[in-house]
């Protein structure tokens, strides 16, 4: 996701344009408030029945911004790994949320 003033994107309106017809979203801001968001086909009806209400709406309101491509599996994983304890990682997590 790119954020830019108008004058930048009246300027760059093809660059911009190509970026949203690649899946990119780009934010356009009017002396720093955002005005509007430039986003691909689609993008918003996708969006719209994935993802809760309350989250759109924070969005909205510009008090989160969401991710623009899928997140990374990998990421979520917990390695397996032994402390000198014994403990795995996991072990260690569901002991302190109370999974004994």
């Amino acid at each position: 996701m790119e954020t830019i003033g108008i004058r930048e994107l009246k300027n760059r309106l093809s660059k911009y344009v190509r970026k949203v017809e690649a899946g990119e979203v780009v934010i356009v801001t009017d002396r720093g408030t955002v005005v509007a968001e430039l986003v691909p086909p689609g993008y918003a009806a996708r969006r719209e029945v994935a993802l809760h209400p309350g989250l759109l709406e924070l969005e909205r309101r510009g008090l989160v911004r969401l991710a623009t491509r899928p997140n990374d599996p990998s990421l979520y994983s917990i390695p397996r790994q032994r402390r000198s304890g014994g403990e795995t990682v996991q072990e260690m997590i569901d002991w302190q949320r109370g999974d004994r």
